[in-house]
């Protein structure tokens, strides 16, 4: 039996050596699997079609991708669904299962700082940031659901007797099934994790796909998660279109639950089809108008810091980006003033230099989307005060851009900007910066979205459930809801 695991071990080895792509760059050798991953294996896609990932800092092609089929999602649903009929993942002592992601996190940290290159050079994040959240947050997230996999149970229910019999109830958590994860492009691996680890946690297997712009950090985890032991068909990885890949797994019949974040467009899409296929399960994180209101009692030199952070984090290719900034008459000039010298302090370049503030957007019709936005922007009325262009840089450049900041004065009453802050049908963050504590609370209280930053912003803790209200979607991710997501409630009535 050892013998059988160690032969499979050096097996899957021995493939990953065959399909990999090796490149020497931010001074490590970083290896990168390109195919498909299904029911434990890397393969070509089916109709042997593949694609080029790009590399937005220079426009050049990194490797061909494999693009996965509708039939190689089929190949991955009948793989998962064995593996949790049949397979050892479904008969697993839950601790067990906890031992194995945490096995996978500790190799996800061992790997850190190639994760973190491939996420830069397939991304544009700066590779600072990448190693400290994209990767950082992605290893503390399956640490923190590793932790709860021994912990889910069930309660006992008291209910009417029949007499003279007696009657016990109880409940169990029980996994779904076969899971599906869509995932977008601006936080590549740790959108993965967000919703992985909790999928995994409660007992279910997956097919995940990834962002087409950005499939080389979720096929790198696949290949970690053969090393940590994960059986085969458990996790199953399918870059390609969403159009494809992602509508072939909406309507599946075998899925039982599909998590998504992307466009509320694409959402209520998703949404329709997994209703009309077999009522599967939806969690959606969709678009976000979040708004940040700034009163002029708040720290001035945390408000200039945060609200600069709540624009231009991760290049403003952030869910939770604050989109909509409202600033208190009497200091509106002074912090507009004020972040706009910060601004100009930051370093655009390659996100591989480690002095780099900002990197290139992640992909041209991303940057293009900006760009129409600034002028829509100052037709309707807003001052740019700063940016809004692309860059001018030596060779390809078309993913570059001077952030931009808009403006436009208005006065503050916090009724009035409750009022405004909530006029959308978007709720999936928002903030306030002010000393008064009697302030913020009415205002948190009243605003609705599905995370309120009182004095900082993009503050998210793998504890803390994420998700937003309205079109914005449904559903949490992070926390103890996040697992909730992926169990189903069995009641369990017995006389005696």
């Amino acid at each position: 039996c050892v013998c059988g695991v160690l032969s499979h071990e050096s097996e899957m080895i021995h493939a990953f050596l065959l399909a990999q792509v090796t490149k020497e760059i931010n001074n490590m050798t970083v290896k990168m699997p390109y195919q498909c991953f299904i029911n434990g294996r890397f393969e070509d896609a089916g109709d042997g079609k593949s694609y080029d990932t790009i590399n937005p800092t220079d426009g050049s092609a990194i490797c061909k991708v494999s693009y996965a089929s509708v039939e190689d999602v089929d190949r991955a649903v009948a793989a998962a669904k064995e593996s949790f009929e049949n397979g050892p993942w479904g008969k697993m002592n839950p601790r067990d299962r906890g031992s194995l992601l945490y096995k996978l996190a500790d190799l996800m940290e061992e790997h850190q700082e190639e994760l973190a290159t491939i996420e830069s050079i397939d991304s544009g994040a700066v590779y600072t940031l990448a190693l400290k959240t994209h990767v950082g947050m992605s290893i503390q997230t399956f640490r923190y659901f590793a932790g709860w996999c021994d912990k889910i149970q069930g309660k006992t229910i008291p209910i009417n007797q029949a007499r003279p019999n007696r009657n016990l109830t109880f409940t169990r958590k029980e996994p779904l099934g076969v899971c599906a994860i869509v995932i977008p492009w601006n936080y590549p691996l740790m959108m993965l994790a967000w919703k992985s680890a909790a999928c995994l946690a409660a007992g279910n297997t997956l097919v995940l796909k990834p962002a087409q712009v950005t499939p080389l950090t979720a096929l790198k985890f696949a290949e970690l998660s053969v090393k940590a032991g994960i059986p085969k068909g458990v996790i199953n990885i399918l870059p390609g279109s969403g159009g494809m890949v992602g509508q072939r797994l909406s309507d599946h019949p075998d899925i039982r639950k599909l998590g998504f974040t992307g466009s509320t467009p694409i959402g209520k899409q998703i949404m329709k089809s997994c209703a009309i296929s077999n009522l599967k399960k939806v969690s959606l994180e969709l678009g976000g108008k979040s708004p940040l209101i700034i009163f002029s009692d708040c720290d001035m030199d945390k408000a200039v810091r945060m609200g600069m952070s709540s624009v231009f984090f991760n290049k403003g290719e952030n869910c939770i980006a604050a989109g909509r900034l409202f600033v208190e008459e009497s200091i509106h000039d002074e912090f507009i003033s004020r972040v706009v010298e910060e601004i100009k302090k930051m370093k655009i370049g390659d996100p591989l230099d480690r002095s780099t503030d900002h990197g290139p957007q992640n992909h041209k019709a991303h940057l293009d989307k900006l760009l129409e936005y600034c002028e829509a922007g100052v037709k309707e009325g807003a001052m740019l005060v700063y940016g809004g262009r692309q860059v001018d840089r030596p060779g390809p450049s078309d993913y570059w851009m001077v952030e931009r900041f808009l403006i436009q004065g208005e006065s503050i009453d916090v009724d009035g900007v409750l009022q405004r802050a909530n006029d959308t049908e978007y709720g999936l963050a928002s903030g306030v910066f002010t000393r008064d504590i009697n302030k913020a609370m009415y205002v948190s209280e009243r605003l609705e979205a599905g995370t309120v930053f009182v004095n900082t912003y993009n503050k998210t803790d793998v504890a803390s459930p994420f998700g937003g209200f309205k079109q914005s979607g449904f559903g949490k991710d992070l926390g103890e809801d996040a697992l909730l997501e992926y169990l189903k409630t069995k009641a369990v009535t017995i006389e005696y």
